[in-house]
């Protein structure tokens, strides 16, 4: 039951659509299943920077110079703005904000359009890419092959294996085909999609290794999995080798601060957040606590729900946009430090989950 569940979300995440009220994310697998979506949202100045590997090549524009064509910094032109990043265990250091890629290729926009959102993206400093085998039926995969093509080392890239595709050497011909989607010979991060079903996990971590020494991966973590998942996953044979565990985060969905959250910390474990602007249903954009910081600031309400997103520096989020103009506005986070007073008001907008 658990299992066709899963493929149901998986399904229904891939084409965008809600699937029901969710009561505590994570700690329930019949959860609302959500796709990030900024809406149509403007600012006054975009700020990014490229950095990939722990390298920082950082730009500034500015909506004029977008608007008349003017050049960008040249490379490694220095910026008085702080850069978000995030480390992993391994000493692996990636921007705090990435891009995800569940909706894309699927006839949404042109693809055209979303390839050069996405190449945008890349040299805005959110070169860190995600996706999964299961997004359009692999069709996201080669869109974002195409994409970085000729760039490969200015991108962090993520995929994922649907539950089904674990058994027997299933992981591997998995990621062999999300390879060859891609265009390229490793992945930086491979990730499990869902716990669900699953109950060797020391055979999933074992082909993950595999695939580690093979230099088909340079490193793996997991998806959806809630704290008891994540305990049992540490008791299996090189469990604590997990990278991250990607959820879903935002202001409007603080569920993983219950107990995920602080659980990751504790073992120094960056989270990785999709859907951090709340889901293509939500109304968090239409937040007028958002939109007065934002106005105050000269940026978008996405920008500052990003911001609040990344503040810890153990949150790395992948908002999905196949719109450049959302991207600049998004990127604009990368170098949005809010107040300890603007923490507080979205606080009290949005408060976190009762203990």
């Amino acid at each position: 039951m658990r299992i066709a569940k899963a493929e149901e979300f998986g399904r229904r995440e891939a084409i965008g659509l809600n699937v029901g009220s969710r009561a505590n994310a994570l700690s329930k697998r019949n959860r609302q299943v959500k796709i990030d979506d900024p809406g149509g949202l403007t600012r006054r100045e975009l700020t990014g920077g490229l950095l990939t590997f722990g390298l920082t090549m950082p730009t500034v524009l500015t909506v004029a110079a977008v608007q008349t064509g003017a050049a960008a910094p040249a490379a490694g032109t220095a910026s008085n703005e702080p850069r978000q990043t995030v480390k992993f265990r391994d000493g692996t250091v990636v921007s705090a904000l990435g891009q995800g890629s569940a909706r894309l290729g699927q006839g949404r926009h042109p693809e055209t359009v979303e390839e050069e959102a996405l190449r945008e993206g890349i040299s805005l400093g959110m070169g860190l890419i995600d996706t999964a085998e299961i997004y359009g039926n692999g069709d996201a995969e080669k869109l974002i092959g195409r994409v970085i093509a000729g760039r490969r080392e200015q991108v962090f890239l993520v995929s994922k294996v649907w539950p089904t595709h674990v058994a027997g050497n299933g992981i591997e011909r998995a990621c062999d085909a999300s390879l060859a989607r891609l265009r390229t010979d490793h992945l930086d991060l491979y990730l499990l999609h869902w716990p669900n079903g699953i109950t060797d996990l020391s055979g999933v971590v074992a082909a993950f290794e595999t695939l580690r020494s093979r230099g088909k991966i340079r490193a793996w973590g997991v998806s959806n999995f809630n704290a008891s998942d994540m305990d049992r996953l540490l008791s299996v044979p090189h469990g604590d080798s997990c990278a991250t565990n990607q959820v879903p985060y935002s202001l409007a969905d603080r569920a993983i601060e219950h107990d995920l959250l602080p659980w990751c910390s504790q073992h120094a474990m960056p989270v990785m957040a999709y859907s951090p602007l709340g889901g293509a249903s939500s109304r968090l954009l239409r937040d007028p606590t958002l939109a007065r910081i934002g106005a105050a600031r000269g940026c978008s309400a996405a920008a500052v729900a990003l911001a609040w997103t990344i503040r810890s520096g153990q949150v790395i989020a992948i908002p999905e946009s196949g719109n450049i103009a959302h991207v600049r506005e998004n990127a604009v986070a990368l170098s949005l430090a809010l107040t300890p007073e603007e923490l507080q008001a979205l606080d009290a907008a949005h408060p976190p989950p009762s203990r």
